[in-house]
C-alpha cells in the first residue's frame, strides 16, 4: 500500500512538473506586449528554464531538448544539442543554483536574464525563448561576460 501512495504521488509530481512548460490554462501570454514580462509571464518562464537545467543536471537529454523550441529542434537534433550543451554549458550541467534577474519582451521574443553558479563561479545567461501554439520554447541561452573593470 505505502508502495502505490508513492508512486502515486511521484505521478502527481511528474505531472505537475510536466505541466510548468504549457501555458495553454493562462491567460499571461495572451498577447505579447514590448516590455518587462507581468508576473505571471515571469513565473512561468522561470519554470520553463529551471525545468530544463533541472534535466540537464540529471543528464536527461530528452526531457532536456523538450524544453527548446520547435523551430530549434528542426535544426538542431538531439546529438548536436548533446554535443552543444556537453562543450560549452557544463555549467548548467553542474549547477549549484540558479537566481532569475530581468524578464522581458520584444518583438514577441521574450529573453530571461539567469544566473547560474557552478564551482564557485557565476555565470550570467540570456534565455531567448518563444511561445509557439500556446507552448514556450528555448530558442537559446548565450552567456554573457562582465566588462573588465578599468582602474583610474
Amino acid at each position: 500500500m505505502k508502495l502505490l501512495i508513492g508512486l502515486l504521488f511521484a505521478l502527481t509530481s511528474l505531472t505537475a512538473c510536466a505541466q510548468t512548460s504549457t501555458v495553454e490554462d493562462s491567460a499571461a501570454f495572451e498577447e505579447l506586449v514590448d516590455g518587462s514580462c507581468t508576473s505571471g509571464q515571469s513565473r512561468l518562464v522561470q519554470e520553463h528554464i529551471s525545468g530544463q537545467i533541472t534535466a540537464l543536471s540529471e543528464e536527461d537529454w530528452e526531457s532536456a531538448y523538450s524544453f527548446a523550441a520547435p523551430g530549434f529542434q528542426e535544426t538542431v537534433g538531439l546529438d548536436q544539442f548533446i554535443f552543444v550543451i556537453t562543450s560549452q554549458y557544463q555549467m548548467l550541467i553542474n549547477n549549484q543554483g540558479v537566481n532569475y534577474g530581468a524578464c522581458d519582451i520584444a518583438n514577441k521574443e521574450i529573453t530571461q536574464e539567469v544566473i547560474v553558479t557552478s564551482e564557485n563561479e557565476s555565470y550570467k545567461l540570456v534565455y531567448s525563448l518563444s511561445l509557439s501554439n500556446q507552448k514556450l520554447g528555448i530558442e537559446s541561452a548565450s552567456v554573457r561576460f562582465s566588462e573588465p573593470e578599468v582602474s583610474a
